[in-house]
């Protein structure tokens, strides 16, 4: 079992929605674990419905500082990623063990205004991203993080057009 933490500035939106579906598509391959920079305290209730939406569970999930994940007590980390471009840009903490660190920019769904429709098919359109991306990933198998060049074929995906 591999570790993966997936970061966002809030850990209110994207990172909640990874969290999710690593866990759902990697089918007991990865525990998983979401964070920010900057948490916002609270995640997001358009986030949680998205999730139920399409069949994942919304129990469980807290807004939460990637500071948790930094210390010597915390789980060893296999893959960081990071999928705003916000959690991109900063200085992030070092994380024990080294892990690989990529980027999979996601437009954040929580920034869109409107009813609740408009917010729906803007979580709906990240969720979906998301899962392609996983999903590319997952099919690249367990040897890509041992592998010379695994890091640039996992960084490689978030550069995919969606």
């Amino acid at each position: 079992m591999r570790n993966a933490l997936i970061l966002c500035t809030a850990n209110s939106a994207r990172s909640v929605l990874g969290e999710a579906l690593l866990r759902h598509l990697g089918k007991g391959r990865f525990a998983t674990f979401s964070a920010g920079s900057t948490p916002r305290g609270t995640v997001n209730p358009d986030a949680l419905t998205c999730l139920e939406r399409h069949g994942l569970s919304s129990e469980g999930f807290r807004s939460k500082s990637w500071e948790e994940f930094a210390g010597a007590d915390a789980p060893k980390m296999d893959l960081i990623i990071t999928v705003c471009d916000n959690a991109a840009g900063e200085a992030c903490p070092v994380w024990p063990g080294h892990p690989m660190v990529v980027h999979w920019g996601i437009p954040d769904p929580a920034s869109v205004e409107g009813d609740a429709d408009a917010r729906g098919a803007a979580f709906d359109r990240a969720y979906e991203r998301l899962e392609r991306r996983i999903n590319d990933m997952l099919a690249l198998g367990d040897d890509v993080f041992e592998a010379e060049d695994g890091k640039s074929r996992l960084a490689s995906i978030g550069a995919i057009s969606d």
